[in-house]
């Protein structure tokens, strides 16, 4: 089973990076769950999500431990970061994490300036996605290929169709791939 948590701020599209990956989980005919959390104002208060994959039946949508954490702010990391499993993957928004931050060191940290990739595409709301192909290619439950398919597909499915996602998951992949060589 993976266990997954994305977190952010309401608005930068953790829900939806978590809907992507679960999609991309039952596409693949794996049992899943998706549990979001977020305060009541959604844009700027705090949102996140509980993923679960497995080829078994999951008995429990709640995240106990992190095999991957998606933060796209200070705060994320600090709610979640240690519950990810030693050995585990936090995935980290460089442009909006304090440079001087420090992490734990039993886990692979991975540093996406993801908000500063999707500005520069002239893809804001894109953040996400440079996230979700930085993840695709630092963990292995998931294949990059596919996954890149995977979030053409769940946009398609709500007839949305954003080329510049297909780059903005790219540029996720290269930032990602540059810190793990």
């Amino acid at each position: 089973m993976v266990e997954i948590i994305c977190s952010g701020f309401g608005g930068q599209g953790v829900l939806v990076a978590g809907m992507i990956l679960a999609d991309a989980g039952m596409e693949e005919g794996k049992h899943v769950t998706w549990y979001p959390s977020y305060g009541s104002e959604m844009r700027g208060g705090t949102a996140n999500c509980n993923i679960k994959m497995d080829d078994k039946e999951i008995p429990s949508p709640y995240c106990h431990d992190i095999d991957i954490l998606y933060t796209l702010n200070d705060a994320a990391i600090d709610k979640f970061e240690s519950q990810i499993k030693p050995g585990g993957i936090l995935l980290v928004n460089s442009s909006l994490v304090r440079p001087e931050r420090k992490f734990r060191h039993d886990v692979t940290v991975i540093k996406v300036p993801a908000s500063d990739i999707a500005n520069e595409l002239d893809n804001p709301k894109g953040t996400n996605i440079v996230m979700l192909g930085a993840l695709s290619y630092a963990s292995h439950h998931f294949d990059v290929a596919y996954m890149r398919g995977a979030v053409d597909h769940f946009f398609a499915k709500k007839g949305k169709n954003n080329p510049k996602n297909g780059v903005c998951f790219d540029r996720g992949v290269e930032a990602a791939k540059k810190q793990m060589e």
